[in-house]
């Protein structure tokens, strides 16, 4: 029988004077940049490591006259190094990218046979420069855009970067920058995200077996890291295109100690429409993000970062006598210190501030409405890494949050000619709630063919009307069945404190954020997970199949008739009740060579069941498709022209079609005298999404200037053959017949588009 998770605390300090410990941090010799996941192993005794998202490494051994150490990354020329230890000692490792590699195309921060060899499933590591390769809408690329191709996770509608994870609404993906939350992460109303790829070191995607570090949401957790800037040299690098333009600049604040990086994209899609619009429109969109980040090496064991991100849309449509204004934007900051204790104790401590406003207006016959509402956090973060041996990874911590709410709105009739005044934000009634975790993980290797990571996470939130402390334990277990393949089961159990009503899919942020109450109780999900791993001709191919089944208690949706959220006190307004979900995901990815990419298939059934809907009967989610399959692809042709491209395929979205209708002769022009008759929620489905993007790229590089410069044009093509996919679907009565006919909208065509890009 296993000693307790505990008790393994103590394990290192039995025959420490037989052993030694090395540690060091792992880095970019061009940049300086952390390199997160890079491989660490030890050839003589076949056990390694692999570095923390700050590129840290720890590996207690037993002693030896000597040994050799090999350090590798993807897409960079890995190192050996003989040691000769006799005590532990620091060793920092610089890796340059290689030169001339194929394997280049693919840059990865995974060890080759990471997928089979660690108990954790579920878990996606999205290279940086792979997004940058694969076509998008506008020339744009987007880290969001990407999610979406993974297995297990669904598109929003047609074009926008909302994602649905396992069955999950919009609302239970955490999206994190740094460890800041960002409540609405899109721009133009979800076309783009907000994230500038440029800005990006590393992407994680978490669907399932969850690591007891991760809570608060009930699906998904997306990570996403910004790089700390080149410590060695000034550079520079950005891109033109149709609709946005964006720069970088990093460089070194003082050689190899310190470092800065600033990044900012704008739109000007507004400058762009007006020509095409008719003079009866007055319409204007903008978009800004900027994101900047410093870090300074204060010594071999200490290190600071401070990061910051503000992003704004404003959007403005009028047309006779009808207006609509919508205004909303995120802002974070985060100050981490970094400190090694020792060899093999590694903590992260972090300070958190960010903030998400909206504020949405609308006119139309004289009837105006108007929402203003918005999310501060404050938030406290401590977190421990022990490394007692190669196989032994133990993280435990705490964190705090202090949320402010506001919410206010209003309807009424105004006379254009009178217009009432807005909203006061500063008189908006204010909210507090508070939130907190503590937690521990331990991730074991038992044996050479069994491991797991076992942790148990707590979470709590309490506020003046309400109190609600739980208990999540997580659990994740790896078989090995050989060399390349292995057997996964994961069991998980999640909380989630705040709602988002109602869920707008086009990511137009019409909704706001609520917290739990005493009526409107905390979301909960119990998810079970087994998976099989298997890896052909030496990792260049990796497969998986899991399967799943989620349940999700306490889910939210308005009642019947209820859609304008005005107030934070929205518990008459809703319905309450459960969810399920459950799949199966095959995934097939080709890691090396000229052609890379992969394939994922997903299968799924997801359903719902509210007493006050749909007379008590379960009934499909919204986004419950039975198939969703991508394609991704991309060839180096030569040296300088890459090709890429994305196929994707979906069953259509459920909707709600009428059974019947019910003439009405006064009713005038409202419903064109008919009320329409339902009797089951999202009883059609909409006809199958499908669509294909490709581009070319053509990179360069030559001097300027006696500097090093690359260029690199792309051209790309979104829905290659004008799919006219369904965006809605309504019914009006034709004039003739008086019957009623289903209509479908269709959002966006075939689009062509050409972005510049330079690095130097």
């Amino acid at each position: 029988m296993r000693i307790s998770l505990f008790l393994l605390i103590l394990l290192p300090f039995t025959g420490a004077a037989q052993n030694f410990t090395i540690s060091g941090r792992l880095t970019d010799a061009t940049t300086g940049e952390a390199l997160i996941g890079a491989n660490v192993f030890v050839t003589s005794l076949q056990t390694g490591t692999t570095t923390n998202t700050y590129g840290f490494y720890s590996l207690t051994l037993p002693k030896m006259d000597s040994m050799g150490i090999a350090f590798s990354y993807v897409g960079y020329s890995p190192q050996f190094k003989k040691v000769f230890p006799d005590q532990s000692f620091q060793l920092d490792v610089e890796l340059a990218p290689g030169v001339g590699l194929l394997d280049e195309v693919v840059v990865s921060g995974q060890r080759a046979d990471e997928n089979v060899a660690r108990p954790q499933m579920g878990v996606v590591d999205i290279p940086t420069e792979k997004i940058r390769e694969l076509p998008a809408i506008l020339g744009e690329v987007d880290v969001l855009k990407i999610v979406q191709l993974l297995p297990g996770v669904q598109a929003g509608n047609e074009g926008t970067t909302g994602f649905f994870v396992r069955g999950g609404n919009a609302d239970q993906n955490l999206v994190q920058l740094d460890e800041a939350v960002v409540y609405n992460p899109n721009h133009l109303f979800g076309l783009f995200s907000t994230f500038n790829t440029r800005a990006i070191n590393n992407v994680t995607l978490i669907k399932g077996g969850f690591p007891a570090q991760y809570g608060g949401r009930l699906s998904s957790i997306l990570d996403i890291t910004m790089k700390e800037g080149n410590n060695k040299r000034v550079g520079a690098e950005g891109g033109i295109g149709l609709v946005t333009s964006q720069l970088t600049v990093e460089g070194p604040l003082k050689k190899e100690r310190a470092s800065f990086i600033l990044s900012g994209r704008r739109t000007y899609f507004d400058w762009m429409i007006k020509p095409f619009l008719s003079s009866r429109i007055r319409t204007n969109y903008a978009f800004y993000d900027l994101n900047a980040k410093v870090n300074w090496q204060l010594g071999p064991k200490d290190r600071i970062f401070l990061s910051a991100f503000t992003g704004k849309d404003d959007a403005l449509y009028i047309e006779d006598g009808i207006e609509y204004n919508v205004l909303f934007g995120n802002s974070t900051a985060t100050l981490r210190w970094n400190h090694i204790f020792g060899q093999k104790l590694f903590l992260n401590t972090s300070f958190i501030l960010n903030e998400y406003d909206q504020n949405i207006s609308a006119l139309q016959d004289n009837a105006f409405s108007e929402v203003l509402s918005g999310i501060k956090d404050v938030n406290g973060k401590i977190e421990f890494q022990y490394y007692p041996n190669p196989g032994h990874v133990l993280l435990f911590g705490a964190h705090y949050l202090d949320h402010t709410f506001r919410s206010s709105g209003r309807t009424e009739a105004q006379s254009g000619s009178d217009p009432s005044p807005g909203i006061d934000a500063d008189a908006i009634p204010v909210k507090y709630f508070d939130e907190f975790a503590i937690y521990i993980n331990d991730e074991i290797q038992v044996s050479e063919r069994l491991s797991a990571s076992l942790g148990v996470r707590a979470p709590g939130f309490f506020s003046d009307e309400a109190s609600y402390y739980r208990i999540e334990p997580r659990a994740s277990v790896k078989m090995a069945l050989g060399p390349a393949s292995s057997v996964k089961a994961a069991y998980t159990v999640m909380n989630q404190f705040l709602h988002l009503v109602p869920s707008s899919t086009a990511s137009v942020p019409t909704e706001i954020w609520v917290p739990s109450t005493e009526q409107t109780k905390p979301q909960v999900s119990t998810q079970y997970s087994l998976g099989y791993f298997r890896n052909f001709r030496d990792n260049q191919y990796e497969s998986s199949l899991e399967v799943y089944y989620k349940d999700m208690q306490n889910q939210v949706l308005f009642k019947e008739g209820n859609q304008l959220v005005e107030t934070l006190d929205v518990d008459p307004l809703l319905a309450y009740g459960k969810g399920w979900s459950y799949g199966a995901e095959f995934f097939l990815r080709k890691n090396r060579g000229r052609l890379t990419g992969w394939l994922s298939y997903t299968l799924s059934w997801t359903n719902q069941k509210f007493e006050e809907l749909n007379f008590g009967q379960a009934f499909p989610f919204r986004y419950d498709r039975r198939h969703n399959l991508s394609v991704v692809g991309t060839y180096q042709l030569s040296k300088r022209w890459s090709l890429s491209g994305t196929f994707v395929f979906s069953s259509g979205n459920v909707y709600t079609v009428p059974v019947g209708r019910i003439g009405v002769f006064y009713g005038g022009s409202l419903f064109e005298g008919n009320y329409f008759v339902y009797e089951e929620r999202n009883n059609v489905r909409m006809n199958p999404y499908h669509r294909l993007d490709l581009s070319a790229a053509h990179k360069r590089e030559w001097r300027l200037f006696g500097k090093d410069l690359t260029s690199e044009w792309v051209f790309s093509v979104y829905n290659t053959y004008s799919r006219l996919n369904p965006y809605f679907v309504y019914f009006e009565v034709e004039p003739r017949t008086g019957e009623p006919k289903a209509k479908q909208v269709s959002l966006l065509p075939i689009i062509p588009s050409i972005t510049y890009n330079f690095k130097f």
